[in-house]
């Protein structure tokens, strides 16, 4: 299937394109946030402390006098790095651990999915701040922790995918032939597991960016001068009783940005379906 069909069908899906286009607009304001804040994110004023929505200060000001929409927009940064990074490490390790254990099998698949197994007793959450704390406190090290949590999904993903297409009478042809492993799983493995891949990349991505929040609301993720929605929502949370809105926009954000990740999950799933029907 081309690039071209599954981005028409895309876009045949407006709630799923829309929720590209929007998280297309967040990695772009990621890349250029420093030069587009209107003020100085960390700059602190306490002249204007928790100012209401203005001209001058579009969402107000913090309980430091500090622009709220330039850190609104400067945390993007934070939330989309959280969400690549966390899928490529997956991507990198538990898609080839999963065709590995599916294609191979034997003994090789009883470690791998062992492994896989170990890790998936553990609730994600746990095992993140676990990491997280054993690598030490920061964004980056918040990024590699979810990652790994993500790692079992797409080995497992992987591994049910190659099972699937290991019986397939086009690969049996292709041992016939005399193709070795390597051949066979680049050949005919990788291209054919790559749709479901994607639609739960797309998935896991708003639920990055999700933990990562959630890591750094607990202290676990990202600090101070770095600034990441979860930690703005952890700043304003004392203070919300007195002025709501410091915590009303980071967790919009992170709403919007979720439900448009798994908008676009959805999307990409009916696209990427050989049997698609727009309804």
């Amino acid at each position: 299937m081309s690039f071209k069909t599954v981005f028409k069908r895309l876009m045949a899906e407006r709630l799923a394109f829309f929720s590209f286009i929007f998280l297309m607009i967040l990695v772009i304001i990621s890349m250029i946030a420093p030069f587009i804040v209107p003020h100085d994110p960390l700059k602190q004023d306490l002249m204007k402390v928790m100012l209401s929505p203005s001209s001058q200060h579009w969402l107000g000001t913090d309980e430091l006098g500090r622009d709220i929409f330039s850190r609104l927009l400067m945390g993007t940064k934070a939330a989309i790095q959280a969400g690549l990074v966390a899928i490529l490490i997956p991507l990198c390790i538990g898609v080839p651990m999963g065709i590995l254990s599916g294609y191979l099998g034997g003994v090789v698949d009883d470690i791998l999915m062992r492994i896989v197994d170990g890790i998936i007793a553990i609730p994600a959450i746990l095992l993140a701040l676990g990491i997280t704390g054993a690598l030490g406190i920061s964004l980056w090290n918040a990024m590699i922790a979810i990652g790994i949590v993500f790692t079992p999904q797409f080995a497992r993903l992987a591994r049910g995918q190659t099972l699937q297409i290991r019986a397939e009478p086009y690969v049996e042809a292709a041992k016939i032939s005399g193709a070795g492993a390597g051949w066979i799983m680049l050949k005919h493995i990788i291209p054919n597991i790559t749709p479901p891949i994607v639609v739960q990349a797309s998935f896991n991505l708003s639920y990055a960016i999700l933990v990562e929040a959630s890591l750094s609301f607990l202290g676990m993720g990202a600090k101070s001068p770095q600034i990441s929605w979860g930690n703005m929502i952890q700043q304003a949370y004392s203070m919300i009783n007195m002025n709501a809105w410091m915590i009303i926009y980071p967790g919009l954000a992170i709403m919007l940005t979720v439900l448009a990740g798994n908008f676009l999950g959805d999307g990409l799933r009916a696209a990427l379906d050989p049997k698609y029907k727009k309804a």
